[in-house]
């Protein structure tokens, strides 16, 4: 009886190590505000939108992205093309 409880036991953690990488996919994406031309990586997982006050708006310059490194690279890649000022 030991022996299938800790089977079981075993089985319920293999499978959520698997599950977790699945449901953890969050997509960033660079925004560009207009009145600075800074541009920035956003997280899709939070919980507001960015706070536009005054003249200053944004517009999403890139398509979502599945991690921090491939927004940042975007980011950067604009920043040589002088899309952005920083």
């Amino acid at each position: 009886m030991r022996r299938v409880l800790a089977l079981c036991a075993a089985a319920g953690i293999a499978t959520s190590v698997f599950a977790a990488p699945a449901s953890a996919k969050v997509g960033y994406y660079v925004i560009r505000w207009d009145n600075t031309g800074i541009c920035q990586v956003w997280n899709e997982d939070l919980r507001y939108k960015p706070f536009e006050w005054g003249s200053s708006t944004y517009k999403v310059v890139s398509k979502p992205l599945p991690t921090f490194t491939a927004a940042s690279d975007v980011q950067i890649k604009l920043r040589a093309e002088r899309r952005c000022t920083l």
